[in-house]
């Protein structure tokens, strides 16, 4: 069965907590909320107040509001700001904005995408390392830095189209990491 091309916020707000409650032992309490207006980059301000930036790419699956036309794409840009908050309530924040993708027939709005369960989670448990290391200091596992997810390219997808990638026209894309 394909994967949902349907965005569900709530499968990442509910997968972040499970996860939360599984890795991270330090009674602190994480919220995760979605902001579609979220930019790469921080300011001044942002960085003294401690957030930081992760921005991964993942599989995920795209359907036009107005062909149905559906469509896979390895190279679905993520960002997330995240952080800490120090002084007596140790609360942690994640936010999170999905990149969409438009349709090459219609050219017209954005579509968000839809993820399998086991991407969703694979995506947070990145996420978590990177909490674990740059909130916590905890180093202990030297996860490689490409986001591990290299094996899982065995989904075939068409080569990126960077006319039709909200990320890319925002300048922001996973390709450029390489």
């Amino acid at each position: 069965s394909d994967p949902p091309s349907d965005w569900s916020p709530s499968l990442w707000m509910e997968t972040f907590q499970d996860l939360v409650d599984q890795e991270l032992d330090y009674n602190d309490s994480w919220s995760f909320q979605f902001n579609y207006g979220l930019q790469q980059q921080l300011s001044k301000e942002e960085r003294r107040r401690g957030w930081k930036v992760y921005c991964p790419c993942a599989h995920g699956q795209f359907e036009c509001s107005e062909c149905s036309r559906t469509w896979p794409s390895a190279r679905v840009v993520l960002l997330f700001h995240y952080r800490l908050r120090g002084g007596g309530d140790h609360r942690g924040t994640v936010v999170m904005r999905p990149f969409g993708q438009a349709c090459n027939r219609w050219h017209g709005n954005y579509m968000l995408p839809g993820f399998s369960a086991g991407e969703v989670e694979e995506t947070l448990l990145q996420l978590l390392g990177k909490i674990k290391k740059n909130c916590y200091g905890d180093d202990s596992d030297d996860e490689d830095e490409d986001g591990g997810s290299a094996g899982s390219d065995a989904v075939r997808t068409r080569p990126h189209q960077k006319s039709l990638c909200e990320a890319c026209s925002q300048g922001i894309c996973c390709l450029d990491d390489d």
